[in-house]
């Protein structure tokens, strides 16, 4: 039988930004008696631009700090990115947890799609990556994806710069071509980073009401709970989390690479909770 601290451990979550709040709101939705540790690497991103070496790199240094100060239970990598480029390394170095990684829900969009053309906004590193490449080998040759690199989308919306935020956002959407229920058009769109769910309304306005619009927030949450449930205790919840407050005894602590005082407006902004976010200690925020 696992120690009662098991039970208590936190979960830790991280991303190269703010990004990985839009997976933490799932997350405090699917488990509400759970603590969280959220690490935004804000200070060594964005991700997006970089090498896999330097992702994997900055992974591995965030995920060794959260087990060795933190002694999290389990890990939940809410980056595309970063999953795409260091999750085979992590899952070799961190055996003893469960892990969870994001990826491009472009499976359940093309069972949603009636068109049979789908299309996939990324950063450029998830894209190119050999997970990504090999996840769309693996889909129905009925399906068509068009893929559209996002360069500079999560730095704006980093900095919350909604005039930046648009021109992008409308920049690549019309890059991608015809949307609609018309032959050939894209009816559904895989927004294929945990950024890009927090510009979900002016993604709407550029490819209208009728394309539908997937991320992977919700499974990725469920997945996690799912993982908990069969390899970790769990402190369990009897109601789901009213929208916009955390439940008591939930205790999320954030922590930050850049400026704490930006996660802090960010986290209040798209999560509605007060936040203290402290700065990393210089065994994570550093590389060697």
């Amino acid at each position: 039988m696992p120690q009662a601290t098991q039970v208590t451990a936190p979960i830790g979550v991280f991303d190269s930004g703010v990004g990985g709040l839009s997976v933490l709101r799932a997350l405090l939705a699917e488990l509400p008696h759970e603590r969280f540790i959220y690490v935004a690497d804000s200070g060594f991103a964005p991700y997006g631009t970089q090498s896999e070496a330097y992702v994997v790199e900055r992974s591995l240094h965030i995920a060794h700090w959260l087990a060795e100060q933190h002694r999290t239970k389990a890990l939940v990598v809410a980056c595309n990115t970063a999953t795409a480029a260091a999750i085979q390394q992590l899952r070799q170095g961190f055996a003893h947890m469960p892990l969870v990684g994001m990826e491009p829900p472009i499976k359940p969009a093309a069972a949603l799609s009636r068109t049979g053309v789908v299309g996939v906004l990324a950063t450029r590193v998830t894209l190119a990556s050999h997970k990504f490449q090999h996840l769309l080998e693996r889909m129905p040759g009925t399906v068509r994806y068009r893929l559209q690199p996002c360069d500079g989308l999560v730095e704006a919306i980093e900095r919350q710069d909604a005039t930046k935020i648009r021109a992008l956002c409308a920049h690549y959407t019309a890059a991608l071509g015809q949307f609609g229920h018309d032959n050939g058009a894209i009816d559904t769109l895989v927004l294929g980073c945990t950024h890009y769910p927090f510009v979900a309304d002016v993604l709407r306005d550029c490819v209208g009401p009728e394309v539908r619009l997937i991320d992977a927030g919700q499974p990725v949450a469920r997945h996690t709970h799912h993982l908990l449930a069969t390899h970790q205790p769990l402190l369990l919840s009897t109601a789901p989390m009213t929208s916009g407050t955390v439940p008591l005894g939930q205790r999320v602590d954030f922590y930050t690479s850049g400026q704490p005082a930006e996660l802090d407006q960010a986290v209040q902004r798209w999560l509605g909770l007060d936040a203290k976010a402290q700065a990393l200690t210089p065994t994570a925020a550093h590389t060697d």
